[in-house]
């Protein structure tokens, strides 16, 4: 039997996937590691807790799975993206990492702005963030100068896993266009940006494709997980890129409907001459010479989970979902916008606040949380929108995440959307998307997509409902209203509570 392991490096825990030929799953094992937040809008992580929770991991599969060493061959990465580790000299770590949910570095972003504008956009692709890893360097090399002087190297997360298990250095093209450091289109390293801001182009680690091979599992780390140095190590991905392979998105008419805690619209790419001037991110992908742009919901899942925690504490939450069938199309005349903690496509507004529109005293909680559900995937829409004005053209969603639990989300999504949404029979994410990889990498398939007909399946096809498409289609333009009518008051109102 011949196994790789996909290892899926999240912000909270990782998970690796032990897979065979035929793309089943044969164990599965996980650790939590901690989030530690040291300021307001400080989050960090320590590199060593990553290791330590992807090894054991690993030992939990070898000693309680029964899944031999001599039997893995091949292991590739999923990362959480843009986190900020810096190694000295001697490739030791120099200080905890720096999340991509970090919002310190709001100063950084606007030196960017300032001093490079547009073009800056034209080499990444992309506007500075906070959540990108350039402005974190910048913010290191600016409030800790000791600490930057002594960088030899910067890594993301999953690559610094990848180095303590082979030794080697590295990072994918997926996760070097999401530093904002990389030029997009030449596939490497931007000798301008650099420059302008003073970073020394010997800290960016050599580049490569996500499929590459990089080396082989050390006697040290051998020793240290029960591995054996035979096992062959792929480059890996960063998680969007790789949940996307996992959920087959990998041809331009298909597009990622991913819902959770925040929510993605995530769409195949072959054109990178593609120009949303930054509106939306536009990355490499794991697969060569590809590319996908993605726009994010901050709060998709968690508005959901806000307003039951809130106004239904003690409900089973699956009931929760299912009481929206008792309430039709449009909740009644009730919107919702999911801005409640700001939003970032394809309004980039930390200041917007959510809101509900066309409140009155006939409507139930059943249309309240119809109507959030509603309010979340006509955020999608928005999104979705952005790549049609641009051109593109799409016949198929893949939804993951909480939206393809429930029925009638699928459908609403299929209504809202116009177009047909399917949801996955084995939904595994980034992690399935990470063992793909490694079975490319290894020769086991030709392609991606070749790996994928083997690997993702497909569930039920949810089709649009004309007379709720037109429905839709008319609340959505009146949806469309809300931001701008709303945009200065949240602001006023953000104020006067930050001021109280």
């Amino acid at each position: 039997m011949s196994y790789v392991l996909g290892v899926d490096l999240g912000t909270s825990a990782v998970k690796v996937s032990a897979i065979d030929k035929t793309g089943t799953i044969k164990a599965q094992q996980s650790y939590d590691y901690p989030l530690s937040q040291p300021k307001p809008g400080y989050s960090e992580q320590n590199p060593e807790d990553w290791v330590m929770g992807t090894t054991v991991a690993i030992v939990r599969l070898i000693l309680n799975d029964g899944i031999a060493a001599a039997d893995i061959d091949g292991i590739s990465y999923s990362g959480q993206m843009h986190g900020l580790v810096l190694l000295d000299a001697n490739n030791q770590v120099l200080r905890p990492a720096i999340l991509w949910n970090d919002t310190r570095t709001t100063k950084q972003c606007e030196e960017i702005s300032a001093k490079m504008g547009d073009d800056f956009i034209e080499i990444t692709k992309n506007k500075p963030l906070e959540g990108f890893t350039l402005p974190k360097l910048l913010w290191v090399k600016e409030n800790e100068p000791e600490t930057f002087a002594k960088a030899a190297t910067f890594l993301l997360p999953k690559d610094y896993v990848r180095y303590r298990m082979t030794g080697k250095l590295g990072m994918d093209y997926s996760d070097a266009s999401g530093t904002v450091l990389e030029d997009v289109m030449n596939h490497e390293w931007s000798t301008r940006i650099c420059k302008m801001f003073d970073i020394p182009e010997s800290i960016c680690p050599p580049l490569m494709d996500s499929i590459d091979y990089v080396g082989n599992i050390t006697p040290n780390y051998a020793e240290f997980s029960g591995l054996d140095t035979h096992t062959k190590v792929f480059a890996g991905g960063a998680d969007n890129a790789c949940g996307a392979v996992g959920a087959g998105i990998l041809h331009p008419n298909m597009v990622l409907s991913s819902i959770g805690t925040s929510g993605v619209v995530l769409k195949y790419e072959e054109d990178p001459s593609i120009d949303y001037k930054g509106t939306l991110q536009f990355e490499n992908h794991a697969i060569p010479n590809a590319y996908y742009s993605m726009g994010v919901t901050l709060a998709a899942g968690y508005s959901l989970n806000w307003f039951k925690k809130t106004f239904a504490k003690d409900t089973d939450f699956s009931a929760f979902v299912a009481s929206s069938n008792e309430s039709p199309v449009g909740a009644n005349g009730l919107l919702f916008t999911p801005y409640i903690v700001g939003e970032r496509a394809p309004y980039a507004n930390a200041d917007i606040r959510g809101s509900f529109v066309g409140i009155d005293g006939t409507q139930t909680r059943s249309d309240f949380v119809r109507s959030v559900l509603e309010g979340i995937v006509f955020s999608f829409r928005d999104i979705l929108d952005l790549f049609e004005q641009n051109g593109s053209q799409f016949d198929t969603v893949v939804s993951i995440g909480g939206g393809a639990k429930s029925p009638l989300w699928l459908q609403i999504q299929a209504d809202i959307f116009n177009v047909d949404v399917v949801s996955l029979t084995n939904e595994q994410g980034p992690g399935l998307g990470a063992a793909m990889l490694a079975a490319v990498g290894l020769g086991w398939f030709d392609t991606v997509q070749d790996c994928a007909a083997q690997f993702v399946h497909f569930g039920t096809v949810y089709h649009p409902i004309e007379k709720n498409v037109a429905k839709y289609k008319e609340l959505h333009k009146i949806y469309q209203t809300i931001y701008p009518s709303t945009k200065e008051l949240s602001s006023r109102l953000l104020a006067f509570r930050r001021k109280n």
